[in-house]
């Protein structure tokens, strides 16, 4: 189990944009990692209610659960490390992991057992990290449904950076701050929107 505050700032990309900065990076293939991220919430959305988010992440050969909890400055991270098989086993039963065991007394504070998550989306991320002077930089490319998108991260560990300063280093490279919605919002608009034309075409 690992604890960390994350302050993050972020930005959509056109796939332009997007390559125009691997090409300025100069990001290899080798460096790309692709992980697949599993949404929970339960069926009342109490944890996106607040502010909350869970997801499980999967990688080539490991993975990971995380809760993120609202703080006065970023949000706080709670990590449990998982195996493959526990994460295919929670995807069987579409269900959280009942290993991510610091997660869950977390949640049981809140009266939320691990019975009541459910996987309410999913997405898939080829990333490229790394970092530069401002703190750690993600471009992300990412597939959710019939969505694919392209989006810059960057990480900082600085309270005071300010939201002008990452404006700045969007400057840098002439591009504007496009305002977005977390992945995790974005994953389930799209199922949710994708389940409603299906239950249209019944």
């Amino acid at each position: 189990m690992s604890e960390e505050i994350e302050i993050e700032f972020k930005s959509m990309l056109t796939q332009n944009e997007y390559e125009g900065l691997l090409r300025y990076y100069d990001i290899t293939s080798d460096q790309f990692v692709i992980q697949t991220n599993l949404y929970f919430d339960t069926a009342d959305f109490q944890l996106k209610k607040q502010g909350m988010g869970l997801r499980i992440r999967r990688f080539a050969d490991s993975a990971e659960a995380t809760l993120k909890i609202p703080r006065a400055v970023g949000l706080l991270e709670v990590t449990d490390d998982l195996t493959l098989a526990e994460v295919d086993r929670a995807l069987e039963k579409t269900r959280f992991a009942a290993e991510a065991g610091e997660i869950l007394d977390r949640l049981k504070q809140l009266s939320i057992s691990q019975l009541d998550l459910h996987l309410i989306g999913k997405l898939i991320t080829k990333r490229a990290e790394f970092t530069i002077p401002e703190g750690k930089l993600a471009l992300d490319e990412s597939w959710y449904g019939e969505m694919h998108d392209f989006e810059l991260e960057l990480e900082v560990s600085d309270a005071d950076f300010a939201e002008d300063e990452f404006n700045q280093l969007l400057k840098t490279f002439d591009l504007p701050y496009r305002k977005t919605q977390n992945k995790i919002a974005r994953a389930v608009t799209e199922q949710q929107q994708r389940e409603k034309e299906m239950e249209g075409l019944q």
